[in-house]
């Protein structure tokens, strides 16, 4: 027997749809509150002092949690071949500014101390700045524009055409959507703040982090009954077949308002994910006016779970629907790879993943503790 038929195909494709979910909500939990770290830094420092303190928080930790942006990238480019060639090829004037704006971020952390000049320090914070707010804003304008559904199709030779453009990106829901994102990771980056720093910037980031929850659930709340009430949604009509073919023009699909609902009325249980996309950001509030320290940040990770799962929740069996050509959408059972692909790639994640968040912990461990004014003055540290 081959090892791969031990798994049957379409368990190992839910399998990569539940680890694909995770390693973007990994990102977003992990790399998350470092961007919107940047994203606060010109706001919650004031001097140049207290935004080194900033930098600092997340100075030895942001290049390990990018290595979640990674592996969701090349989960996408081997798990999912069809969607990484429309999203990378379709969305690559987006991926481009994603892509600038983060290599903003090496650049000015590590120029920015280069020179004491008060300009020259101010360009690299606001550098810092667009390096957390522009992927933030973008990311979340992707998910806007998934959920509405992209303009793409598979012509006879099954050749992807998208037949968009960068502008069409920026439409009122997907940046409505965008907005989300942003005040989600700054959320969850002031109650990082809140945990590493103290006195005047952990204050400072407090009040920033509980107007960012507060916006975060009236965006959460609007983009969901724009959804219901103007979107609506795509379903597959004709049979399913979990390990057929990887061929997306076999099913039939249409337009219909309210299916990105059906899942949770069939399975309600499944309504968790909203509830925590609501109560998440209304707990990060009431911690952050508390003044708890590491719990604004844990009940924040809940609250990027609930969010984000539920897009996901609301779209399955969807990956990337089709606003032109439905049948084109790709879905879960139809867009993946080889079913010998699938298996040994989960045999690799099953022994590398745990070696990635064992050293993470480790990491997270040596590093535990607050920054403050006296470590980074001190000269015989190793500081931004």
């Amino acid at each position: 027997m081959i090892l791969s038929e031990l798994i049957d195909y379409g368990t190992l494709r839910l399998i990569w749809w539940v680890l694909l979910g995770v390693l973007l909500i990994g990102f977003a939990a992990m790399d998350g509150f470092d961007l919107g770290v940047g994203m606060l830094l010109p706001f919650v420092g004031r001097s140049d002092v207290e935004r080194r303190v900033v930098i600092n928080t997340v100075g030895p930790v942001w290049e390990g949690n990018q290595v979640w942006l990674i592996l969701g990238g090349g989960a996408i480019f081997a798990a999912w071949p069809p969607l990484y060639a429309v999203s990378f090829s379709g969305f690559y004037l987006a991926m481009f500014l994603i892509l600038a704006a983060l290599i903003m971020r090496p650049v000015g952390f590590k120029y920015r101390s280069k020179r004491e000049h008060k300009g020259w320090r101010s360009t690299w914070d606001w550098a810092l700045f667009i390096g957390g707010f522009v992927p933030a804003l973008i990311f979340g304008v992707a998910v806007g524009n998934v959920l509405q559904g992209v303009p793409f199709r598979f012509d006879e030779d099954m050749r992807i055409i998208y037949e968009g453009s960068f502008l069409g990106l920026l439409n009122p829901y997907a940046l409505l959507c965008g907005l989300l994102s942003v005040m989600m990771l700054a959320m969850h980056g002031s109650a990082w703040l809140a945990l590493k720093t103290s006195g005047v910037v952990s204050g400072r980031a407090r009040r920033f982090g509980s107007i960012a929850a507060l916006l975060t659930i009236l965006f959460y709340l609007v983009a969901g009954a724009v959804l219901w009430t103007h979107i609506g949604g795509y379903r597959i009509t004709s049979p399913i077949d979990p390990s057929g073919p990887s061929d997306p023009l076999l099913k039939t699909v249409v337009a219909e308002h309210g299916a990105w609902f059906v899942n949770y009325a069939a399975h309600p249980w499944l309504m968790i994910a909203p509830a925590l996309g609501v109560l998440g950001p209304l707990g990060v509030f009431f911690a952050l006016r508390s003044k708890a320290e590491i719990l604004p940040l844990l009940i924040g990770k809940l609250a990027i779970f609930g969010i984000i799962s539920s897009v996901g929740v609301s779209m399955f069996p969807f990956i990337l629907p089709s606003s032109i050509d439905p049948k084109s959408s790709l879905t879960v059972w139809d867009s993946s790879s080889s079913h010998v692909t699938l298996f040994i790639m989960l045999v690799c994640t099953a022994i590398f993943l745990p070696l990635i968040l064992a050293y993470t912990s480790w990491v997270y461990h040596v590093l535990w503790g607050k920054v403050d004014e006296a470590g980074v003055l001190d000269k015989n540290s190793h500081s931004y």
